[in-house]
């Protein structure tokens, strides 16, 4: 155990999910008290594998919270020097996105901002925002364009393409950063874009279902019958403890501020079954793209910011590794 966080009391929010899994075991492994709020503290899915994490009987404690009651994090905050927030609902399907995605993502943001403001013990909060808030817009993203923290997402753009969670990630972030600045609370915002890694947690997540799917054969559009095929579509890459590294390091380092674009890489899919193949060659992956246009071009995502933070960036292929192992570990796939 290293001993940045001896004496120090932060709290995790939604700390059941994947990125706050990590979150409350690399706090632990520093030193910190950590304040966890789940929704179901009854619930060993969202529970068990917290309690088993080292330093977790001494230092961990858990808390009843959900985002929508207003003042539910008063009483939790108590005491705390950090808050991390990263309960938000992920998912991009929703039959009525206002109340499944927007609400919870922009009320629970400012309920934790509002508990904060009341709280004097409370230095710094980090909130867990996406790059969903930063590179949905209608600027070309092409091999010769670096997107960094100076970029944000075009609400309208989104409304438009239906990118429900990308907007709700948005109107949170725009929503946190007034508050923050009307009520004095220095806060960080951390974007990552697709996080991959081992999962601690028993259940799915997102990120997770998007490369058991590939590697199950499932993803959603088929071209002719039974020939599976995979998304012509771009994505940012990274390991969840890069991730999770930016929130703790945007919290300890007195000089960090503002945005934080955390990305390892920008790949095709096209690129992340090249890569599966050939770590895994027995696995029968998508060899056909699910259109014949051309690929979505890849891009650049600026690393200096984040990496002046002190985060060095793991290998997509490691990750990428990690995951599948993980997801073997958990029987979500046997081969």
């Amino acid at each position: 155990m290293s001993s940045e966080g001896a004496g120090k009391t932060v709290c995790v929010t939604g700390a059941s999910g994947y990125i706050a899994s990590w979150l409350v075991k690399l706090l632990l492994q520093r030193g910190y008290t950590v304040k966890a709020s789940v929704r179901d503290p009854n619930d060993p899915k969202k529970t068990e594998h917290l309690l088993r994490l080292p330093g977790a009987h001494e230092r961990l404690q858990l808390f009843q919270a959900n985002l929508m009651d207003e003042g539910c994090f008063d009483s939790i905050l108590a005491g705390c020097e950090g808050v991390f927030h990263t309960a938000s609902p992920c998912f991009m399907e929703a039959t009525d996105p206002q109340t499944e995605l927007i609400e919870p993502a922009v009320k629970g943001t400012l309920n934790v901002l509002s508990s904060c403001a009341k709280t004097p013990s409370v230095k710094r909060v980090v909130v867990t925002s996406s790059m969903a808030s930063v590179n949905y817009n209608r600027r070309p993203k092409t091999p010769e364009v670096t997107v960094d923290e100076t970029w944000f997402a075009d609400q309208e753009f989104c409304k438009e393409s239906k990118f429900w969670y990308m907007l709700s990630k948005s109107l949170a972030e725009e929503a946190a950063w007034k508050f923050a600045k009307e009520h004095g609370i220095d806060m960080i915002t951390i974007h990552p874009s697709v996080v991959i890694g081992p999962l601690l947690q028993p259940t799915l997540n997102e990120s997770a279902s998007m490369v058991l799917n590939l590697i199950n054969g499932m993803v959603t559009i088929v071209c002719g019958r039974g020939k599976k095929t995979y998304p012509n579509l771009t994505f940012g890459w990274v390991d969840v403890r890069e991730v999770v590294n930016a929130h703790i390091l945007a919290f300890e380092v007195p000089s960090a501020h503002g945005r934080y674009c955390v990305v390892g890489r920008v790949a095709h899919y096209s690129e992340i079954v090249k890569i599966l193949q050939e770590l895994y060659p027995c696995i029968q992956l998508p060899q056909k793209c699910a259109d014949d246009k051309p690929f979505e071009p890849t891009y650049t995502v600026s690393k200096e910011k984040t990496e002046s933070l002190g985060i060095v960036f793991t290998p997509l292929e490691v990750s990428l590794k990690d995951i599948v192992e993980s997801l073997r570990e958990k029987k979500f796939i046997s081969f």
